[in-house]
């Protein structure tokens, strides 16, 4: 049976928790960074960058559409709605990629499920409906020294 205590779990692996994560671990403490949905937490995948990503196709369009206010030269102009929402999801799966990435190399456990804190340093992970990435450990009780709340959502 696999180790569950850390010196560290740190609940969601957004920016602050992620990012938490690898300084505690490269301080040389056993961490683990529970997860629900998505590797990176909600501006990688679903708010900021995939955002930007949309914004910028859509200020290319625009930009094409009045070439000649630049001295260019640009005929059938068109968009592809379904090409545009693939890139920006392609651009947040490298995002949440290369964050899953920087755990693994720093070594921090990625705990998939939902945590609820049930008693000081014990923590309950049960399943949630979304793939956990390869290599991800599940559901169970789980024991740290120290656990860190970092999601923004708390319901």
């Amino acid at each position: 049976m696999a180790d569950t205590s850390y010196d560290v779990i740190i609940i969601g692996s957004g920016p602050g928790g992620y990012v938490g994560a690898i300084r505690a671990a490269q301080l040389g403490l056993k961490v683990a960074v529970v997860e629900k949905s998505f590797v990176g937490g909600i501006c990688p995948n679903w708010g900021c960058i995939p955002t930007k990503a949309l914004l910028r196709s859509a200020d290319i369009f625009h930009a094409m559409q009045h070439a000649g206010d630049y001295g260019l030269s640009a005929s059938g102009v068109a968009f592809d709605m379904a090409a545009i929402v693939k890139r920006s999801r392609g651009i947040a799966d490298r995002m949440s990629s290369g964050v899953g990435f920087l755990l693994k190399k720093n070594k921090v456990d990625v705990i998939w499920g939902a945590a609820t804190i049930t008693a000081p340093g014990q923590v309950e992970v049960k399943a949630t409906e979304a793939a956990a990435p390869k290599g991800a450990l599940g559901p169970g009780r789980y024991q740290a020294k120290n656990i860190v709340v970092a999601m923004q959502n708390l319901h």
